[in-house]
Order: structure tokens, then sequence, then C-alpha cells
């Protein structure tokens, strides 16, 4: 059942393009109202910080949006769209080798 969601999900338009963006704030007490522009993934109580992700296309007006916000001290782009997250050259580790050399 799960297997055949996930692949009704990769189909459809479901999961589309998303971006994050970081959001600084002055006071915390402000990040139920960033709701309205997308899914807050994560709110940070210490460094007064928020992760909104929203789709990729409407990035650059939701950013504007939340900027004229009295509340919101700066917003930044994350960057973890653009990284590449496919290693060529990873070694292992050798330790972990010579157990399975072992054969316990």
């Amino acid at each position: 059942m799960v297997h055949s969601l996930k692949k009704a999900r990769r189909g459809n338009a479901m999961l589309s393009d998303r971006q994050g963006l970081i959001i600084w704030l002055y006071q915390m007490k402000h990040t139920k109202h960033l709701r309205r522009f997308g899914n807050v993934h994560y709110a940070s109580k210490r460094m007064k910080y928020a992760v909104l992700y929203c789709d990729r296309k409407e990035i650059e007006q939701v950013k504007a949006k939340i900027e004229n916000l009295p509340f919101v001290r700066k917003v930044d782009y994350s960057m973890k769209p653009f990284l590449k997250t496919e290693y060529e050259n990873a070694k292992p580790d050798k330790a972990k080798e010579y157990d399975y050399k072992i054969g316990l």
C-alpha cells in the first residue's frame, strides 16, 4: 500500500519543485503567521529563525511579501536545491571494512 502511494505521488503533480526560505525574526511569537506562505519546516527559538518551504515558481513573490512584514529581520534563500548530493569518491571506513573481512 505504501509503495503504491509513493508511485502515485511521483506520477502526479503533488511533488513539485520546492525551495526553502530562511526567515530571521525579531520575535518568535509571529512564527504562526508564516504558515500562510508555505510549509514551516523548522523554527529555532534560540537563534530566532524559521525555515519555510514553498514552490520554486512562487519563491520571488513569497520572499517579497515576507520581507515587508514588520516582524521579519532578514530573508535568505536556502541553497540546498543547488548543492550536489551525489558523492563520487566516498572512501569507506577502514575499521568497518576490516570487521567484514573477519566474518563474525
